[in-house]
């Protein structure tokens, strides 16, 4: 298998998390690519015509787009180890999914128009609301913390908190959610988050 990498795509990590957590990451080449909103990658718009990474490429040549797809890809390989037999465990897994991605959605957004777009061309309200969103989030899942699960929710979360420290360290988010905090400390010291850990 072969995967267009970023090393500061969350989503990139996101899917490392859990081929190394499933015992698949020795199987995938990381390709190195450029994704960017307005300088497209060629490379990978060749194969993906969104251009965006991460992109897996089975091995009988399928090109696999999005993370959430390719997770889901790859724990089928590995016998669903990530996907929770009870019918209740798998929907809130699949929705703590959706919501961690929702922060990076936000994350990423913030992060292109204050990298990327124009100073005078930034709109504040806009801004402020991103945040916004991240931080009702961030109060959703203090208010339900994820516990001691191992799957596709908890390794999105922990891919989104990653994240945010990564790029906005100033946003204080433990502050508000010493429950959360004290989760992801040890959520990060599992072998899989060491192993995929984000550098600038």
């Amino acid at each position: 298998m072969k995967l267009f990498f970023s090393p500061t795509s969350p989503y990139v990590r996101k899917v490392m998390i859990v081929a190394h957590e499933l015992g698949l990451a020795g199987q995938i080449e990381k390709v190195n690519a450029a994704a960017h909103p307005i300088n497209r990658d060629r490379n990978i718009i060749a194969q993906n015509p969104l251009g965006q990474v991460p992109t897996l490429i089975a091995d009988d040549g399928t090109m696999i787009a999005d993370s959430r797809v390719i997770c889901a890809y790859l724990d089928g390989l590995a016998g669903e180890e990530l996907t929770p037999a009870d019918a209740k465990a798998k929907l809130r897994a699949e929705i703590d999914q959706s919501l961690a991605d929702g922060i990076l959605g936000a994350a990423l957004i913030l992060r292109y128009e204050m990298a990327v777009r124009p100073e005078a061309l930034r709109w504040p309200d806009w801004i402020s609301g991103q945040w916004d969103k991240i931080g009702t989030t961030l109060a959703h899942f203090e208010a339900n913390p994820p516990g001691a699960r191992v799957d596709i929710g908890t390794i999105s979360l922990a891919a989104a908190l990653s994240y945010l420290d990564l790029r906005f360290p100033e946003y204080d988010w433990r502050s508000k959610q010493p429950g959360l905090t004290i989760w992801y400390a040890a959520f990060a010291q599992r072998p899989a988050m060491v192993a995929t850990e984000l550098k600038a």
